[in-house]
């Protein structure tokens, strides 16, 4: 069995492919359940967010053309087309990649906190659903101590960098002063309430909260001194707004191209800064042909992120090598437990042949042979039986593997390297 990471991030798979592909959490449990009924796969666990979706698992070795067809029938895409965007990890590699993208290193924005608690939402529910066991259960919490390593020994996460600062800074370039604009947030998540915090500290006007769940809305409001609104209200809204940045669950358009465009006319030529942190997309791409309206996706932040990564290159360089240092500490810990179960089974096979043995020993002085016969009926079976199994094993095995075999057993057996 080995680590097996297969996924797709924002790295090289487009916005419309991480979508596609995506899982949400309404269908997450039942798709989990179902990876980890796959034959070969012992545990399995799935981190599924806007920049990324990756597959966990403890698997044969070769499981990974079952991966990609289970994760193809699963999003029912075409032939190949997971192939075009995909990754897979192994092992150590599959272990480092897991340190780096909980410490924020393989984030879009490098150093950034929120994948950190997606991963324990990952760890929680394969954990509900019975899909995960000691190696990936080890391998998370792993992840867990190592992040708040690398956040308490380096700078990573000093700057106040994030996709949410990202679409703050977007709007400070679009809007000279954020005082008299009206922020229409679509959604009441994670991504949205960062969103709004930053633009209560930087003073923006008005912060309107649209969600489907109206409680949800209005709880946030609260947080940032806004106002809530129902999702179905939304168009009364929209010619009042500003900027408009949404980041729902979704699996479909929450704001049409029409609704914006009803919006404005209104407007009179009053710029809009629409920012689409979803995936999928919660802004029909339509909008973008609307005059005066200036629509960005998560993809399109890419440039203004770059312009803070500056800050933490140094910090990211110190950070891998601890990241390097503790996905080593693990291998460690599998390679010692991997030699604990072989040592365990070799004794319980050797018990085993010891009891056969002992009873047919003890039959034989039963029915009167001598105890010198019956030792030594003992010790040639005991030796024949452990010896059996690795002398018929070096007989079949090809010039290269007895070669290499032959080396093995030297060490196990503390055999002289020369022959007598």
């Amino acid at each position: 069995m080995a680590l097996v990471t297969l996924g797709l991030s924002h790295h090289r798979a487009p916005v419309e492919a991480r979508e596609r592909l995506a899982f949400t959490e309404a269908d997450l449990a039942a798709s989990l359940t179902r990876l980890r009924a796959l034959p070969g796969i012992d545990e399995a666990a799935i981190l599924s967010t806007c920049n990324r979706t990756e597959i966990m698992t403890v698997a044969g070795l070769d499981s990974e053309p079952r991966l990609v067809e289970w994760w193809r029938r699963e999003r029912q895409a075409p032939e190949g087309y997971i192939e075009k965007f995909a990754y897979t990890h192994r092992d150590l590699g599959s272990i480092t990649h897991s340190l780096r993208v909980a410490a924020g290193l393989d984030s879009m924005v490098v150093g950034e906190p929120q994948i950190l608690g997606q991963m324990k939402d990952s760890y929680a529910l394969a954990s509900e659903v019975k899909a995960i066991g000691p190696v990936l259960s080890r391998l998370f919490q792993h992840s867990f101590s190592v992040a708040k390593l690398v956040r308490s020994q380096t700078q990573v996460g000093a700057h106040p960098v994030s996709v949410a600062y990202a679409a703050l800074q977007m709007a400070r370039r679009i809007f000279a002063d954020l005082k008299g604009q009206t922020a229409v947030l679509i959604g009441a998540g994670e991504m949205i309430r960062l969103v709004a915090q930053h633009l209560q500290r930087h003073g923006v006007g008005r912060i309107v909260v649209a969600n489907r769940s109206l409680e949800r809305a209005e709880r946030l409001a609260r947080e940032v001194h806004g106002y809530a609104i129902s999702l179905h209200d939304l168009h009364t809204y929209l010619p009042d707004a500003d900027m408009v940045i949404a980041s729902t669950a979704a699996r479909d358009f929450v704001l049409r191209g029409e609704q914006m465009e009803r919006a404005v006319k209104s407007r009179r030529r009053k710029p809009v800064l629409m920012i689409d942190l979803a995936v999928p997309r919660d802004i029909d791409p339509r909008v973008a042909a609307l005059e005066d309206i200036y629509l960005y996706t998560i993809d399109d932040l890419r440039a203004v992120i770059a312009e803070n990564l500056k800050l933490r290159e140094e910090a990211a360089r110190q950070a891998e090598l601890l990241i390097t240092t503790q996905a080593q500490q693990f291998t460690r810990w599998l390679e010692s437990r991997d030699a604990g179960n072989t040592i365990r089974m070799l004794r319980a096979q050797a018990r085993s042949s010891r009891d056969d043995v002992l009873d047919k020993a003890r039959r034989k002085l039963a029915a009167g042979e001598p105890i010198e016969e019956v030792l030594g009926f003992v010790a040639d079976t005991l030796s024949n039986k452990i010896l059996h199994a690795p002398s018929q094993v070096l007989r079949k095995a090809d010039a290269v593997e007895q070669a290499m075999l032959l080396n093995t057993a030297r060490k196990l057996f503390d055999l002289p390297d020369d022959e007598p």
